[in-house]
């Protein structure tokens, strides 16, 4: 093979939404780029796992491997779980070379996504001076991944909403529901709730439940298999196959 494989790499859930959005996301990949191999695998509850299919691309000829972390932040997965799949799959496979891309955000894509998601669930433009939102995220003890979900809440504040407030699903405060009332109690008219997640899943689900008891007037959907999305995805395979010094347009 002349061509790298783009390797997925889902966290996995025992949801089988979460596995049937990732494969719908990487086919909406494959349709933006013919040509270019793209594979998924899961760190766990799912198959084919990491390893099995990087045995399976090594077996099939292939000598290199762009692995794509499918996840928002640099936390834990993307510093830690990955990276050793990673150095094991390399021992074993010598002669397969394995490159690890960047997380997928920030972007400016993934901000794009989550606009698509909530004009998808009824924001429209003019209400958004009277609309608080929140950037309901599944949560992180990682001081970089706590940072960065705050700056993505800074930057949607200057796109038009009157208040923008970091919720999470998890780890950390406030849940989705404590966000959406103290919008209410700052006198905000109305709220939407934006899940800042890929896939639907055991967290997504305590956002929307949490979005729910608290009355918000607009809940988004996950990212899932946006065009943004999938654009995103084939800028970090890009950026990841680029010497470190090097130009893109190089």
């Amino acid at each position: 093979m002349t061509h790298p494989t783009l390797l997925v790499i889902a966290h996995g859930s025992r949801d089988p939404r979460h596995a049937a959005t990732v494969h719908a996301l990487t086919e909406r990949v494959r349709a933006e780029r013919p040509g270019l191999r793209v594979e998924t695998a899961f760190l766990e509850f799912n198959a084919p796992s990491v390893p099995r299919v990087l045995e399976r691309l090594a077996a099939q000829g292939a000598d290199e491997v762009v692995a794509l972390p499918l996840l928002l932040t640099r936390a834990f997965h993307a510093k830690t779980d990955i990276p050793s799949v990673l150095r094991e799959a390399r021992a074993r496979l010598p002669r397969l070379r394995i490159r690890q891309a960047d997380v997928l955000g920030p972007s400016p894509l993934l901000n794009a996504t989550l606009g698509r998601r909530l004009r998808e669930a009824g924001a429209r433009p003019g209400g958004l001076p009277r609309t608080g939102l929140v950037l309901a995220s599944a949560g992180s003890t990682d001081p970089e991944a706590i940072a960065v979900i705050a700056e993505i809440a800074r930057e949607l504040r200057h796109t038009g909403w009157c208040a923008v407030r970091p919720a999470f699903a998890s780890a950390l405060l406030p849940r989705t529901e404590d966000a959406v009332r103290a919008l209410r109690a700052e006198g905000v008219d109305r709220v939407a709730v934006a899940p800042y997640v890929i896939a639907p899943g055991r967290l997504p689900d305590r956002i929307a439940a949490g979005a729910e008891a608290a009355g918000a007037d607009v809940l988004a959907d996950v990212l899932g298999p946006a065009p943004e999305l999938a654009r995103l995805l084939l800028n970090r395979f890009d950026e990841a196959r680029v010497p470190v010094g090097a130009s893109l347009s190089a």
